[in-house]
């Protein structure tokens, strides 16, 4: 997304509705809290499309649902949302709008046991999830929600909540608001600590933080490669590999951090090569990579994850995954559900990758992560949300194949996993395409087992609970405190 500080002269025209707002901003705007996020919310890293005709029909059915099924209930419509009957509810909306995607019965829009009764358990694992350091206040993020307000004075209602976005947020929407068992804390490289969101140091600090809190194994940490840094990526890595412990690496191909570049690629010999030899001397052979998503801030060319196969090849000690799973936008994966799904159906660039796996039989190292992918088109097309998630098992294999959520930009994780928890494959898609039931079992090795296995975590291990009354610990930072029930907030970036 735009620098704040440049942003007029190189953002998109603002919206006539009221241009880019983060998310939560406009829902204290508009009254409304639902469940789900009724359009695309972006992380910052790329420009999110505007709200759909058919996300707008979810939102007025989900209103109709939460009014007629509140009062049977005894409760108002914002209470109604902020229970499990509502998220239910969510899912009908969805199924009314797009065709039957997602189980449901209609004893939990009434019955909160239902709702449970009903629930498959499963050990969770989020490989994507982010907060920001304290005290980022200025920046980014919470700068260009001051940008946005000199065009839409609404949001002068409600003042910037940088804590919205800190550690104790994160903490209380990923494991206390949510049924996430483990989580990976990601970040993003900046060319100094003063400018990252979460500088290098800080993950650790978060990793071990929730880890004692919890006397059990819950946050695993990043660390962050640059390799067109050259000598300065060795050795900031050397660093975080032997004095910050790091688990994996996280790049981003499509940002170049040294001067007068643009990116790099995964398989160029020169530059990536010498950062992989590296990792592997320092015994790191996880790299997580940022593919697609480019509309926005980084180079959309060297988002395109056309290197993967070579440097799978060339490191086949490795495991690559590939963040986003290499979907370019929502938006132009959108025309693939407009054309009714035909036999020729092209996703771009995960189309690309899905077609690399199955020309190369050693990509077998090579894991795809639904980060983002997954929630923008649960919420903006569900059934190209089953179609994209079949193409994807059926190159890869079910065993490679990492959940990930994005969040805390998303909000609580919850919504992402009750979505795929209820997601079916549609009858039309299996008869088509010759795709298989999304089983259990299929489920239960993306939702966790694949990650533990990379991350070589015993799922079975003892993970105690976050205590209740951490914000105590943490020197009551937070501002409210308030019952400890699902925020229905979600923190990144829409056009309104």
């Amino acid at each position: 997304m735009p620098n704040p500080k440049t942003a007029p002269s190189q953002a998109p025209p603002p919206a006539p509705q009221g241009g880019y707002v983060r998310k939560c901003d406009l829902d204290s705007h508009l009254n409304r809290f639902y469940p789900i996020p009724t359009q695309v919310v972006s992380n910052e890293e790329f420009i999110p499309i505007r709200q759909t005709a058919q996300q707008r029909a979810v939102e007025r059915h989900l209103d109709r649902l939460a009014g007629d099924h509140g009062r049977k209930l005894g409760l108002d419509r914002r209470t109604f949302l902020h229970s499990a009957c509502g998220l239910a509810a969510s899912f009908v909306a969805l199924n009314r709008v797009f065709g039957q995607v997602f189980r449901i019965d209609p004893a939990e829009l009434s019955d909160p046991a239902a709702v449970q009764a009903l629930k498959t358990d499963y050990f969770i694992f989020d490989v994507q999830t982010h907060h920001v350091k304290t005290g980022y206040e200025n920046q980014g993020l919470l700068g260009f929600r001051l940008y946005a307000r000199q065009w839409n004075p609404a949001l002068n209602r409600r003042e910037p909540r940088p804590e919205d976005l800190y550690l104790e947020n994160f903490i209380k929407e990923v494991f206390l608001d949510s049924d996430t068992d483990m989580a990976v804390v990601s970040g993003i490289p900046a060319e100094t600590d003063d400018t990252n969101i979460l500088p290098p140091d800080q993950m650790p600090k978060t990793r071990d933080w929730v880890n004692r809190l919890t006397s059990s194994r819950r946050v695993i940490s990043h660390g962050l490669m640059s390799p067109d840094l050259g000598t300065r990526n060795l050795e900031s890595m050397q660093v975080q590999a032997e004095k910050l412990k790091m688990d994996s690496w996280k790049g981003y191909t499509g940002q170049g951090l040294a001067p007068n570049t643009r990116g790099w690629w995964l398989s160029d010999e020169r530059i990536a090569y010498p950062a992989l030899e590296r990792s592997r001397k320092l015994g790191i052979r996880n790299i997580c990579v940022h593919k697609g998503l480019a509309g926005g801030l980084f180079d959309e060319e060297y988002c395109h994850p056309r290197d993967v196969a070579k440097v799978s090849k060339d490191f086949p000690d490795f495991n690559f995954l590939i963040y986003h799973s290499a979907l370019k936008s929502v938006e132009a994966a959108l025309p693939a559900a407009q054309s009714d799904f035909r036999s020729t159906t092209y996703v771009p660039w995960v189309s690309d990758l899905c077609r690399a796996r199955k020309e190369n039989a050693h990509m077998t190292n090579v894991y795809m992560e639904l980060g983002s992918t997954f929630g923008m088109m649960a919420v903006t097309h569900p059934k190209l949300c089953a179609h994209v998630l079949e193409m994807i098992l059926d190159a890869f294999g079910d065993d490679r194949v990492l959940w990930g959520t994005d969040s805390i930009w998303w909000g609580s994780p919850q919504w992402q996993i009750e979505a795929l928890r209820r997601l079916e494959m549609p009858e039309d898609l299996m008869t088509r395409f010759g795709w298989k039931p999304l089983t259990t079992d299929v489920k239960r090795k993306i939702f966790g087992m694949n990650a533990a296995r990379v991350y070589k975590v015993d799922p079975g291990a003892v993970r105690k609970p976050v205590p209740g009354d951490y914000i105590e610990q943490l020197r009551r930072l937070r501002t409210e405190r308030g019952a400890m029930r699902p925020s229905n907030t979600q923190y990144g970036w829409v056009l309104a």
